[in-house]
């Protein structure tokens, strides 16, 4: 029989420790939230690896190391709201959920009937998901002190930067072809000042691809 629990400290203590993630918010969610739990049962065995975790076609689980280190950058707080864009299983929300007051998911109907379940299942009471256009966030319970966009993009809609409170923070790992950069904006007076954290690589979610400029 497989030990979870062993495999979930050997992750936190030879992945995320090491990657420069020291917050005990941090490490202590990531003890405590059953990884395996978020993912079906013929992928459970490989839950605590360091690297993504194919879900569905262009998405993934991401590995546990870039997830620690973009939370990491937010600087979450106990009082913050915080909407996870692209939640898929459920995993990100659940781990966020024990560090802030509330958080909200957001995907689309195919992802988000299993992440409630897996919420369910967890006994987790101040997140929920709902089921929406991803680039177009989620306005009806922001704003937001912080967005988490759990996945890949090529840019960042003005809508959901308006969904952003200001002095808020938003990640997200930015992909320019083959290569990718996380990212942290700092809104301010309405606007978002971009900074690079680390290079990450992930699927582009649906929506958040630049439309192809032609020139005639």
């Amino acid at each position: 029989m497989t030990d979870f629990t062993e495999r979930r400290v050997a992750m936190v203590d030879t992945q995320v420790r090491p990657s420069d993630v020291t917050k005990f918010p941090i490490i202590d969610a990531m003890l405590k939230i059953s990884r395996e739990q978020f993912l079906p049962n013929n992928l459970r065995s490989i839950a605590y690896i360091g690297d993504h975790i194919p879900l569905i076609k262009n998405r993934v689980l991401l590995d546990p190391r870039i997830f620690a280190k973009m939370l990491d950058a937010l600087e979450l707080k106990s009082s913050q709201l915080v909407l996870v864009i692209g939640s898929g299983s459920g995993y990100g929300v659940a781990v966020i959920s024990q560090i802030v007051e509330a958080v909200v998911g957001l995907d689309e109907p195919d992802m988000s009937i299993d992440a409630e379940n897996c919420l369910a299942s967890q006994e987790i009471d101040n997140a929920f998901i709902v089921e929406g256009d991803l680039h177009k966030g989620n306005a009806k319970h922001g704003p937001y002190d912080s967005i988490f966009v759990e996945g890949a993009v090529e840019y960042i809609p003005d809508e959901i930067i308006q969904q952003l409170k200001d002095g808020g923070r938003i990640i997200a790992i930015f992909m320019d072809n083959a290569i990718g950069k996380v990212q942290l904006g700092i809104k301010t007076r309405g606007n978002v000042n971009w900074r690079f954290e680390f290079n990450a690589v992930a699927p582009i979610l649906n929506g958040f691809n630049k439309e192809e400029e032609f020139y005639f």
